[in-house]
């Protein structure tokens, strides 16, 4: 249930954006099409083809490729426009539109922002992407030699990157929790980290939602042991912010660090940083800002001149996702997913990396062939068929190698379909071989 604050807050940010040059067309055709379709629940809403197909018109999309390889999204076309506008608008006098109107901009986004995520917006940055996020919060933290920092073998590399650079440069101690398919029920995985911290741990960061596998950790179990026990809690949600229902103030950790150009499809270069409040003070930012901002969550977004028309084009993102609704949009990639991961996953040799229920996972996915490279399957599928996938393997972590497959909101049922059959026909016959 929303506080009295939140719903006069969200009062607010919708008469704003009443009279706003910010008009959302895609959104506005989001709520047309729900508002012509019989009552429904989002079950199944997911496999209406004709709702998500219509979805799909509010896109610009390369027509001759099968994307599912989500890793970055494209925005709606509205979103694009907005983005193209700001750049115009400021580049006609950078100074004059840099100085006011760019601030009360952000302002309103951070205000927008705070209500879709459910946090307080003095408790929210807005950044260019999630690693800079996290970043601030890795290099940011008070840390010396003897204090140790754990994480999980299931990572982001620029994270493990980041850590890396705090062993050599101030000596601390860099330690890992491993997990790997099949993954433990959630109090187990709870239980491996409560085992892992040592009277020296000072810190815990791990994925809301794994980038590989897709697999959901119990966040909120993990951060309510680790801080009963005087641990910080660090949370890498890239791919979690409009990809699954949640609120952050539901999570108690202390830091979340996540991106806008994913699954909220704003542009390329955004980003949001949360930090509990008692947390603001003594984490220092990236780029030093001035000391009479010490305790405010705005210090995080000083980095010099930059263009605002990304982060400001964050509103129309928003605009589009809430119409659409995260449980809807969670409910029909969770449906895309089963249903090529069910189909292939008849077949014996093929393993399914990921776990297929609603809890535990939604729309990343990911399978292994036995016998045959992820890599080059990878490459079959986009030169031979026009099916854009990631692969991966021991570079990136420490379990099977395979193949992600993550789908996206315009992503239709047919194409699901035919990357299904281009899977199987190389199960019955292989791969062929180079020309």
């Amino acid at each position: 249930m929303r506080s009295r604050r939140e719903f006069l807050l969200e009062s607010t940010i919708t008469a704003l954006g009443a009279g706003s040059r910010w008009r959302a067309h895609a959104a506005e055709h989001v709520s047309e099409l729900l508002a012509s379709l019989p009552p429904c629940n989002a079950e199944t809403l997911a496999q209406d083809e004709g709702f998500w197909h219509r979805v799909r018109g509010a896109f610009v999309l390369e027509p001759s490729l099968i994307n599912l390889n989500h890793g970055l999204s494209p925005s709606p076309r509205a979103v694009l426009e907005a983005f193209a506008r700001d750049i115009d608008r400021v580049n006609r006098a950078p100074l004059l539109h840099l100085i006011g109107p760019h601030e009360g901009r952000r302002e309103e986004v951070r205000a927008r922002a705070a209500v879709f995520l459910g946090c307080d917006a003095e408790e929210l940055a807005i950044t260019r992407s999630a690693t800079e996020a996290l970043q601030i919060i890795q290099l940011g933290l008070e840390l010396g030699p003897g204090d140790e920092v754990l994480s999980t073998n299931e990572d982001y590399w620029a994270m493990w990157n980041t850590w890396q650079q705090r062993v050599h440069r101030d000596g601390i101690t860099y330690s890992e929790v491993k997990f790997s398919p099949p993954y433990p029920a959630p109090e187990e995985i709870v239980a491996r980290f409560e085992q892992a911290i040592t009277p020296r741990t000072r810190a815990l960061l791990f994925c809301h939602m794994t980038w590989l596998t897709g697999h959901v950790l119990p966040v909120r179990d993990i951060c309510v042991m680790a801080r009963s026990k005087g641990v910080r809690t660090i949370v890498d949600g890239a791919h979690a912010v409009a990809h699954i229902p949640f609120r952050l103030r539901d999570l108690e950790c202390d830091y979340y660090g996540s991106c806008g150009h994913k699954w909220l499809q704003a542009p390329l270069g955004t980003g949001f940083l949360y930090v509990r409040r008692e947390h603001i003070r003594d984490l220092w930012p990236l780029t030093p800002a001035w000391e009479k901002v010490r305790e405010d969550i705005r210090k995080f977004e000083w980095v010099g001149s930059s263009a605002p028309a990304a982060h400001n084009a964050i509103a129309d993102a928003l605009d589009f996702q809430q119409r659409l609704g995260v449980e809807r949009k969670a409910a029909r990639l969770h449906y895309l997913k089963r249903r090529w991961a069910e189909r292939l996953g008849r077949h014996p040799a093929v393993r399914i990396l990921t776990d297929l229920t609603l809890a535990l996972s939604c729309g990343i996915g990911a399978f292994a062939i036995e016998g045959i490279e992820p890599e080059t399957l990878a490459r079959y599928l986009l030169e031979r068929h026009r099916i854009l996938v990631f692969a991966f393997g021991k570079d990136e972590y420490d379990g099977p190698p395979g193949i992600r497959v993550a789908p996206q909101v315009y992503t239709s049922a047919p194409e699901i379909d035919r990357f299904s059959e281009v899977v199987e026909s190389v199960l019955r016959t292989g791969l062929p071989s180079p020309p």
